[in-house]
C-alpha cells in the first residue's frame, strides 16, 4: 500500500485533497459545507417575469480585476493560508475567479434597463412589437414550463448546409502563430447567431465570457461549481435572472466539476463542443502562451418529431440528467439527427459513487465499454500516448486500469487483480503489470520547457504536479515524457489519449480520446469492492467528459501517421523520457 494512504480521507490523491481546499477557501470560514442537495430543474417557459428585484437576495463580491495571473486548474493550488500553503495574492484572486461566484456584470445599469423595461409593458408605445413574447431559462418547479420553438434545444427551421457535419478536431488558435488546424472561440460560439448556450467548465471568466456570447440575443444555462447553498444563493442573484441560469452538479465531499461541455443552438441546427480549455482567455489563445484542442459537431433536425437516441446521444443524456440539468431540455434533445456521431462514443465520469450496473457506464469503466461497443476492443498489445495538464497520485494500479480500458476492460481485471488472491500473491501481483512499459508514454512539460516557453515560469498555473507525488516510490516516473507543443513555445492544456496498434502483420484501428480528464484517480475512478454488498463499486469525485474518435479505415503502421487525417497531433513525439532518476525535473507548480 502507498504510505501516503494512510489516514487519508482522500485516499493519496492530491487532486481531491487541494479542491476540498479549494471549497473552503471560498466560503465564510464560519459557514459549514453543505452536503449536495437535489438541484431545482431547470426549465425553459414563455413568462416574462422581469419584474424580479435583482438587487434582492445575497450579493456576489465585487466583480474581480482581470488577472494576469492564470487561474489553477484541475489539480488546483490550495488558497487558505490559514489552512495550508502561503500563496501570492494573485493567486489567490485567480482561484476565486475560477468558482464562477461574481459574473462580471453592470448591475446598476442592469437595474436601470430592468426598470425602463418594466415601464415599457406597463405603458406600451407605438414601436412595441406585437409578436409572442420571448423566452426564458429558470430554475423552478412550475408545471407550465415546456420547451419551445423558440428557446428549446429544438427548433423546426429547415435544416441548412452544417460547417461541421461529420465532426471535427481543432486546435486552438493562439495569438501570434500562423493559423493552420485551429479556430477560435468566436468562430464556435458565432454570437450574432447563437440563441441558447449550455456550458460547463471548471474556471470560468465572466466578463471575457460575456465579451464573447450577447445575453441580449442569446439565454444561457451554466453548469457550475458552487461549494454551499449560500453561494449558489449569490451565484444566482448576481446574473439577470432572464438571461443567465445555473446548474450545480452533486458534489462528493471532495472532488471538481471539472467537465468542459458546451451545447450551443442556432437557428437550424445544435453545435455539441467538448474542448480541453476553460471558458478563459488564456486557454483559448488570447494571451499566446497556452494552447488546447477542440472536439466539434453539428446536428442538424431530425426527421422525425422524436428521434431515438443512439448510444452517444444516451451517454450524453445519461450525464447531462445526473448533473441536474432540466429533463425537457435534456429531452429536446432528441429532435436533433445524432446519426453522424455513430462513428463516435460520449465518455464521461460522473461524480458520485456508482453500484449495481451503473459502475459500467462511467470513469475508466465505461471509457473500456464504449472501446468495446465500438468494435475497437482488443487482447493485443497497444501502444498509450496521453498528454496530460496534470498528474495526481499516480500508480500502477490507474495504468493499468486505463490500459486496460484501452484494450475495452470493463474494470474487472485489475480489480479482480487487486481483489483476489492471498496477502503474498497479492505482493507478487503488484510486480506484474498488465502492460509493458516501453508501451505506455506520458507527456508532461518539464522545468526547463515551462521556463523557456513563451510566457515563462508565470504561464504555469494550471499544469499541476507536486513534488511529494513524483518523488513516491509508487510513482511511474519511467513513463513520463517531457511534452513539448509542435507550435514551438506553447504550453498544453490539452487532455488526450493516442492509441496505437504495434505493427504485428495486421490491420486495426487506432483511435484518441479527447476531454476533459487528466491521469489522476479522481479524473477516472477507482473501482472497490462494496462493503454492504460484496460486488464492485467505481468511486468517483470528479465531473468529467470527452469524446472516443476513431480513425478511419485500419492501418497497417503504428506511427501518428494514421492520426493525420483527423486529428492535428500537438506534441513533440516521443518526447524525451525522464527516466528512473532524478536527472530530469517536471514542473512543479507550488515550487515554481
Amino acid at each position: 500500500m502507498d504510505p501516503h494512504h494512510h489516514d487519508d480521507p482522500f485516499g493519496g490523491d492530491e487532486e481531491a485533497a487541494l479542491r476540498y481546499a479549494i471549497a473552503l477557501s471560498l466560503q465564510d470560514s464560519n459557514t459549514p459545507i453543505c452536503p449536495p442537495t437535489d438541484q431545482k430543474p431547470i426549465e425553459l417557459d414563455s413568462d416574462e417575469n422581469e419584474d424580479d428585484d435583482l438587487e434582492t437576495g445575497p450579493r456576489g463580491p465585487p466583480t474581480p480585476k482581470k488577472s494576469t495571473q492564470l487561474d489553477v486548474d484541475d489539480n488546483a493550488k490550495t488558497v487558505s493560508t490559514s489552512r495550508s500553503l502561503p500563496l501570492p495574492q494573485s493567486t489567490l484572486a485567480a482561484v476565486q475567479s475560477s468558482s464562477f461566484t461574481a459574473l462580471g456584470l453592470d448591475r446598476k445599469k442592469m437595474e436601470e434597463e430592468r426598470l425602463a423595461r418594466a415601464a415599457k409593458r406597463k405603458a406600451p408605445h407605438d414601436d412595441d412589437g406585437a409578436g409572442p413574447r420571448s423566452q426564458r431559462v429558470r430554475l423552478d418547479n412550475q408545471s407550465d414550463a415546456m420547451p419551445s420553438a423558440t428557446t428549446a434545444l429544438s427548433s423546426n427551421v429547415a435544416s441548412s448546409k452544417l460547417p461541421y457535419p461529420k465532426g471535427t478536431v481543432k486546435k486552438t488558435w493562439v495569438s501570434g502563430y500562423p493559423r493552420q488546424d485551429d479556430i477560435k472561440i468566436e468562430e464556435i460560439l458565432q454570437k450574432e447567431q447563437l440563441e441558447l448556450a449550455v456550458l460547463s467548465s471548471f474556471q470560468w471568466d465572466d466578463e471575457w465570457l460575456l465579451s464573447k456570447i450577447d445575453i441580449k440575443k442569446t439565454k444561457m444555462v451554466c453548469i457550475a461549481f458552487a461549494s454551499n447553498e449560500a453561494q449558489k444563493e449569490e451565484m444566482k442573484a448576481n446574473v439577470p435572472r432572464d438571461r443567465i441560469r445555473f446548474c450545480f452538479p452533486p458534489m462528493m465531499p471532495a472532488g471538481s466539476m471539472h467537465s468542459k461541455l458546451q451545447l450551443l443552438k442556432f437557428p437550424n441546427y445544435l453545435r455539441l463542443v467538448i474542448p480541453t480549455g476553460n471558458l478563459v482567455p488564456y486557454d483559448w489563445g488570447e494571451t499566446g502562451v497556452m494552447e488546447n484542442m477542440v472536439f466539434l459537431i453539428d446536428l442538424p433536425m431530425a426527421k422525425q418529431s422524436v428521434n431515438p437516441m443512439n448510444m452517444f446521444g444516451q451517454e450524453l443524456c445519461y450525464f447531462l440528467k445526473a448533473s441536474g440539468l432540466d429533463e425537457s431540455l435534456i429531452g429536446s434533445l432528441s429532435k436533433y439527427d445524432f446519426s453522424e456521431t455513430n462513428q463516435y462514443r460520449f465518455v464521461h465520469t460522473i461524480g458520485q459513487s456508482h453500484a449495481g450496473e451503473g459502475w459500467q457506464r462511467t470513469g475508466y469503466c465505461g471509457l473500456g465499454q464504449a472501446v468495446k461497443s465500438l468494435g475497437l476492443a482488443t487482447t493485443s498489445d497497444i501502444e498509450l500516448d496521453f498528454v496530460v495538464a496534470s498528474l495526481g497520485s499516480v500508480n500502477n494500479d490507474l495504468i493499468s486500469a486505463i490500459y486496460n480500458a484501452a484494450q475495452g476492460d470493463n474494470g474487472l481485471k485489475e480489480y479482480e487483480r487487486r481483489a483476489t488472491g492471498s496477502s503474498k500473491k497479492k505482493a507478487a501481483q503488484k510486480t506484474e503489470l498488465s502492460y509493458k512499459p516501453s508501451n505506455f508514454r506520458i507527456y508532461f512539460p518539464s522545468y526547463e520547457t515551462v521556463s523557456r516557453s513563451r510566457g515563462g515560469k508565470n504561464s504555469g498555473g494550471t499544469i499541476c504536479l507536486q513534488s511529494k507525488w513524483w518523488d513516491s516510490p509508487t510513482f511511474p516516473r519511467e513513463l513520463v515524457h517531457d511534452c513539448k507543443s509542435v507550435r514551438s513555445g506553447l504550453l498544453m492544456h490539452t487532455k488526450i489519449l493516442f492509441v496505437r496498434h504495434p505493427n504485428q502483420g495486421k490491420s486495426q484501428t487506432s483511435w484518441a480520446y479527447l476531454g476533459s480528464a487528466n491521469l489522476s484517480e479522481s479524473a477516472w475512478g477507482r473501482l472497490v469492492k462494496d462493503r454492504a454488498s460484496g460486488q464492485p463499486k467505481l468511486n468517483c469525485r470528479n465531473w468529467e467528459c470527452g469524446v472516443i474518435i476513431p480513425m478511419e479505415g485500419k492501418a497497417d503502421t503504428s506511427g501518428f501517421g494514421v492520426f493525420e487525417k483527423r486529428i492535428p497531433v500537438p506534441m513533440v513525439t516521443p518526447g524525451e523520457p525522464y527516466g528512473k532518476t532524478n536527472s530530469k525535473r517536471p514542473w512543479f507548480f507550488l515550487e515554481a
